[in-house]
């Protein structure tokens, strides 16, 4: 027999790159970050170690997104900009509720984009670190290793963002951060325990269940969980099709360090316990005729490290409805805390759940590192107490923080400023919140005063009802429970609403204006909730198959040049908040015109906004 050649090991490649923004994490925060900056020219790298964006709202989970309407209770309050972008197009695209098909469309949101580089099953490793002076740190290149190529990336940037959850790059670059529960003296927050401790909150591994037509056995594997009736005292088991968030455990553990091999175990001992308590306790008769259809491998982690950054957001911050004057992003999900123990704790209530009367705003302080020179988080991850944090944490939340802190790396970049610096730059402040606005996120207190934006100068109205609302500068309306403070808002409804279709919108200036840039915000129910999701008794609130029915369907874009209405666009099929129509030359004309044909459902046109640049 002949002899097998011999071969030496593959030697690892080894690929340099240099960015503008390094994105390390490809949850919706850091698709979120991502997004926002490479869409305006910044070269931008979004690293994800695992094969699909999402984090916890990706089919390895399957958690469903939720934020600051809290489920539907502030009606108002929902997200807007890049989460309301990807949940549209979800809700019109994705009928079914197919969770692979959420899983691509996020990935074709990131492929994209032109300066975009998407690097999937890529985990960053340690990071090259610069000493500057008072001890403060400059992040140079950061390491990143993908296995299934066997390659690894030095990967240089003028920024990073972390938005990993676990803060893996803030942690090897040597970020201060926080961990566990302070105690109530520390930031003086009413809500905290006397003494602090390392516990956070822990983790879930979800399920899902499909109805049979016969009655369908489940024979447990013999390392499960057993569990009996008094063990779900304040774990109501309502439904077979997705479930519970309340599968929840190891927030006394390190949820790091733990969270691969004893807490995903134990998840999985309890997620198959409890299914196997609702298969063959009898307790549950109703459930004769479903089947396990799916468990989760990967835990949803809640909690782990949060940065220190130059702000600390508290209690305090979320329960005033503080106004910041470095916002960036918004909240209002209740405060809602768990048992680390979790299932472990019977005797508990699964969560605590703190309200509030209005939204709260999150800073840019919070999102920039206290000592490394370069570095932003978003997530989970923020700089926050455990308290202030429990609210945070929800992903719609995360990812208008994303948005934020992508808005702040393309001023950081355009100016020439550190991070830190921009918080205490009131004129790159102004021009990040005005850049958020003009791509539809919502800040509570801040309204349009883009000096660029020519319709500001016009004059508008409409054939039909008040048109103007268009140019309040605020494109929604915030009152009552799922409002912010008042004195904080423009009063109005902040949208036009013609009294029949078709209709028109027509802005004139006294001298014609050179333009390039037109850009609508529609009306898409922002006071129903919509979120993609398995469990039906959610589902069954939503709006789901089909676009939002107040939302403008058909329309024409027409200019008036030299007195006569040219065209310059027609849309059919529209199902998102916000278009942006760019020609591809300069249009100068003394009046342009919106003409409303059809909407999604509602008999009048809505237009929240429109906007006109050059």
């Amino acid at each position: 027999m002949g002899r097998g050649a011999a071969h030496r090991p593959r030697a690892v490649k080894t690929t340099s790159l240099e960015f503008d923004f390094v994105v390390a994490g490809g949850g919706l925060a850091g698709l979120g970050a991502a997004l926002a900056a490479s869409r305006h020219g910044l070269k931008t790298v979004l690293i994800q170690d695992r094969s699909v964006l999402g984090g916890n709202a990706s089919s390895e989970i399957k958690m469903h997104v939720v934020g600051a309407d809290c489920h539907g209770c502030r009606p108002g309050a929902r997200e807007t900009g890049i989460i309301e972008e990807l949940r549209l197009e979800d809700a019109f695209r994705n009928p079914g509720r197919c969770y692979s098909l959420w899983d691509l469309l996020l990935y074709e949101k990131a492929v994209a984009e032109p300066n975009l580089t998407l690097l999937l099953d890529t985990a960053c490793t340690g990071c090259v670190v610069e000493e500057l002076a008072d001890d403060r740190k400059y992040i140079r290149r950061i390491h990143a290793i993908r296995t299934s190529t066997e390659e690894q990336f030095e990967i240089g940037a003028r920024f990073f963002a972390d938005c990993t959850g676990d803060g893996a790059l803030g942690a090897a670059a040597g970020a201060e951060f926080m961990r566990g529960r302070e105690g109530r003296n520390t930031f003086g927050e009413s809500l905290a325990p006397e003494k602090g401790d390392e516990k956070t909150l822990g983790s879930s591994i979800l399920l899902t269940g499909r109805l049979g037509e016969a009655p369908q056995t489940f024979r447990p594997p013999p390392w499960i969980r057993k569990f009996q009736r008094k063990d779900f005292q304040h774990r109501p088991i309502r439904s077979y099709e997705y479930g519970y968030w309340w599968f929840e455990w190891g927030g006394q553990l390190d949820t790091i360090a733990d969270s691969p091999t004893v807490i995903r175990h134990e998840l999985l001992r309890i997620a198959l316990g409890v299914w196997d308590y609702v298969k063959n306790s009898g307790d549950h008769p109703e459930a004769a005729n479903w089947t396990l259809d799916w468990v989760g491998s990967l835990p949803g982690k809640r909690e782990s490290r949060r940065f220190r950054g130059r702000h600390v957001l508290t209690e305090q911050d979320v329960m005033s409805g503080r106004l910041f004057a470095d916002t960036v992003a918004y909240g209002g999900w209740w405060i809602d805390l768990h048992p680390p123990l979790g299932i472990d704790a019977p005797e508990e209530p699964p969560c605590q759940q703190v309200h509030f009367p209005h939204l709260f705003t999150i800073p840019l302080g919070c999102l920039v590192s206290q000592n490394i020179q370069n570095l932003f988080f978003a997530g989970r991850n923020i700089s926050a107490t455990h308290l202030a944090f429990a609210s945070t944490r929800v992903m719609a939340t995360c990812a208008v923080i994303g948005q934020g802190v992508g808005a702040a790396a393309v001023l950081a970049v355009r100016r020439r400023l550190a991070p830190a610096q921009l918080a205490s730059n009131p004129d790159a402040l102004r021009d990040i919140r005005q850049l958020l606005l003009k791509d539809d996120a919502f800040l509570p207190g801040v309204l349009n005063e883009d000096p660029l934006d020519l319709a500001c100068g016009a004059r508008v109205s409409a054939d039909s009802g008040d048109a103007a609302p268009v140019l309040s500068g605020q494109t929604r309306s915030v009152h009552g429970e799922g409002g912010v403070r008042p004195e904080r808002t423009v009063p109005g409804v902040h949208r036009w609403l013609s009294e029949a279709l078709p209709a028109t919108l027509t802005l004139e200036w006294d001298a014609p204006q050179t333009f390039r840039e037109v850009r609508l915000v529609f009306d898409t129910g922002l006071h129903r909730e919509l979120t993609f999701t398995l469990c039906d008794a959610v589902a069954r609130r939503l709006i789901w198959g089909q676009a939002q029915p107040e939302t403008v369907r058909d329309y024409v874009i027409e200019a008036c040049v030299g007195g006569t209405w040219m065209p310059l666009c027609e849309v059919t099929g529209n199902f998102l908040r916000q278009r942006v129509h760019r020609f591809p030359a300069d249009v100068t004309a003394g009046a342009l015109r919106v003409r409303v044909l059809a909407t999604n459902g509602d008999p009048k046109a809505r237009i929240c906004e429109l906007r006109v640049y050059a």
